[in-house]
C-alpha cells in the first residue's frame, strides 16, 4: 500500500467515500428498480435514505475515532452562524443573476410560472423550502463538507480540494440520471442540461468549501439550499441559463478562493490558528 493509500485511510477518507457511495448507490438502486417516481411510497423511502448516503458515510468516519483534522470547522453558537445569510443571498444571487443574464443574451425568459406550480405541487412555500433544505443541503454537507472538506484539505489546496470533491459529487449523482421522475432523468445523462448539471457541481463544491472555511456546515448547508431553491423557483433548467449561470458561480469560486488563498482559518473553539494552504 503506497503512502496516499495509508494515508487516506488513517484519515478516514477511505471509509467516508465507500460508505456514502455504497449507501446511497445501493438505496437508488432500489429506487429504480421500483420503477415509480421519487415521491411515491414505496420508492420515496430508498430515495429519502440514498440522499443521506454522505451523513452515514459521516457517522462511519466518526465512530472510527481517529484524529480530527486541523482544518474541521467546530460547529458552535457564535459569530461563525452570521455568515449563513449573506452567504445564501450570495449564492440565490449566483443563480438569478445568471439566469438575468441569459435572458439578455437571448435566452429563456424568466418566469415564476414553474416555480409556483411546483410550491403549489409540494402543498404550498413551507413545505416546499422545508423539503429543499432536507433533501440536498441537510442530506449532504455533514459529509462532503463536515466531513471530506477538512480531510482533503490536509494534502491539497483548496482548488484541488475543490475539483476533486466537485468530481465525487458528480459521480455520486449519477443513478438520479435513471430514476424516474427526477429532474436529473428529465435532462437526460447524454444531453446538454446532463453535461451541464454534473459541470456545475465543480463551482459548486468550491462554493461550499469556501463557505464551510467561514461558517462551517451551517453556511455551507446555506449556500447549497441557496442555489437548489433559486434554480427550483426560477426554472432556470435551459442549457443555456445552465451554461450562464455556471459561468457565474465559476468567477464567483475562484475569486472567493483566491482572495483567501494566504488567509487563515480560525477553527471555532480553538484559541489557536490554524493555517491553511491555497
Amino acid at each position: 500500500m503506497n503512502d496516499n493509500a495509508q494515508a487516506s485511510r488513517g484519515s478516514g477518507l477511505a471509509t467516508f467515500f465507500a460508505v456514502t457511495f455504497i449507501t446511497t448507490w445501493g438505496c437508488w438502486l432500489v429506487a429504480i428498480a421500483l420503477g415509480q417516481p421519487p415521491t411515491t411510497f414505496p420508492t420515496v423511502i430508498p430515495f429519502l435514505l440514498g440522499g443521506f448516503g454522505p451523513v452515514f458515510g459521516a457517522i462511519a468516519v466518526r465512530l472510527r475515532r481517529g484524529p480530527v483534522p486541523v482544518h474541521t470547522v467546530k460547529f458552535r453558537l457564535n459569530a461563525r452562524l452570521l455568515w449563513a445569510l449573506p452567504l445564501l443571498v450570495l449564492a440565490a444571487a449566483t443563480v438569478a443573476g445568471g439566469a438575468v443574464l441569459a435572458q439578455a443574451l437571448g435566452g429563456p425568459v424568466l418566469s415564476l410560472d414553474a416555480g409556483t406550480a411546483l410550491i403549489a405541487t409540494a402543498g404550498g412555500a413551507a413545505p416546499f423550502f422545508v423539503s429543499m433544505l432536507v433533501g440536498g443541503p441537510l442530506a449532504e454537507e455533514p459529509g462532503w463538507r463536515g466531513t471530506a472538506y477538512p480531510r482533503l484539505l490536509e494534502r491539497m489546496g483548496r482548488f484541488r480540494v475543490g475539483l476533486v470533491l466537485g468530481a465525487a459529487w458528480a459521480v455520486w449523482h449519477l443513478p438520479l440520471f435513471f430514476m424516474t421522475g427526477t429532474v436529473q432523468a428529465g435532462f437526460g445523462l447524454l444531453s446538454w442540461s446532463g453535461l451541464l448539471f454534473s459541470l456545475s457541481v465543480f463551482p459548486m463544491a468550491m462554493l461550499t468549501g469556501y463557505a464551510y472555511e467561514l461558517g462551517g456546515v451551517p453556511s455551507a448547508v446555506a449556500v447549497h439550499f441557496g442555489v437548489n431553491a433559486t434554480a427550483a423557483v426560477l426554472n432556470a433548467y435551459s442549457p443555456m441559463t445552465q451554461t450562464v449561470v455556471l459561468a457565474t458561480q465559476l468567477l464567483v469560486a475562484v475569486a472567493a478562493i483566491s482572495l483567501r488563498r494566504n488567509a487563515s482559518v480560525t477553527v471555532a473553539g480553538d484559541s489557536g490558528v490554524r493555517l491553511q494552504h491555497g
